[in-house]
């Protein structure tokens, strides 16, 4: 560090990160090996360290994308890879006395790399971009919770977490071909909110009260109000979909993951 860093306030400020310890269940325990996972001081060395890596990579011709600890190279074949792989590990290893972590580190196709939640596929002999399965499933746990039946959210309170969600979720993976996914994302997301509003509703006379101001006649709107069904199976029903209707939900100023995405989409073009 003392090599690239000249100035001793900094190297004391990080002995001191280094030397501090973590927080488990409330009591300090000293970390003797490594940095902190999610630590703010784990991005900051990593680019100092592999600073050398990069321009070792660069020296050797090697097409390679670097984020804080997180390395992809890339090579025209299997056997090119491996070659790579025996030779960039012992600089990596011997030179910087860094470890490897062998587990998720792996010799294959594009198709098969997570990268930042970012997923790649091969189109008409171009690389593109996709959303890696694991980031839809993150997502959806998180709407899970925030259209949660028992959670004591306002319908103010619950509008804004959506509606912060899809911001957040779209402007990141705005690189990626996903019109279908967020169209399916918002068939799903509009279910939870419509199971979530019936929940809302409670008493059979709220249900037929709204059944009926939505635009159900008199006699069906009563006797969807006495509905045994289950509040999920009950969501997906025709009846939701013609009262609680995806135009009202854009009325009521819920973002929708497709318009969000086509107006980030086309912004990005017209720059």
């Amino acid at each position: 560090m003392s090599e690239t860093i000249h100035d001793g306030r900094v190297i004391s400020l990080i002995h001191k990160f280094l030397n501090a310890g973590v927080m488990i269940k409330g009591i300090r325990t000293t970390n003797d090996f490594g940095v902190p996972q999610g630590g703010p001081l784990s991005p900051l060395l990593a680019n100092v360290m592999l600073n050398e890596l990069d321009k070792e990579m660069e020296a050797r011709n090697h097409r390679f994308v670097r984020y804080a600890d997180d390395v992809i190279i890339f090579c025209k074949s299997r056997r090119s890879c491996e070659r790579t792989y025996h030779n960039i590990l012992p600089f990596i290893e011997k030179k910087l006395r860094l470890k490897v972590n062998r587990e998720k580190t792996m010799i294959t196709h594009i198709r098969n790399i997570k990268f930042l939640s970012y997923g790649f596929y091969l189109y008409e002999g171009k690389c593109r971009f996709r959303v890696h399965p694991k980031g839809v499933q993150k997502l959806k746990e998180k709407i899970r919770r925030i259209t949660g039946r028992s959670n004591g959210l306002s319908v103010e309170e619950r509008k804004k977490r959506l509606n912060d969600t899809v911001r957040g979720w779209v402007n990141y993976y705005k690189l990626a071909d996903m019109k279908s996914l967020v169209t399916r994302l918002d068939q799903w997301t509009r279910r939870r909110m419509r199971m979530v509003t019936w929940k809302r509703w409670k008493r059979v006379r709220t249900k037929f009260y709204w059944l009926k101001k939505l635009g159900i006649n008199k006699r069906k709107a009563w006797e969807w109000a006495n509905t045994r069904k289950g509040y999920w199976r009950i969501s997906g029903s025709h009846i939701l979909a013609r009262t609680l209707t995806n135009e009202l939900f854009r009325r009521a100023r819920y973002i929708s993951f497709l318009d969000y995405y086509l107006s980030v989409r086309s912004y990005g073009r017209k720059l």
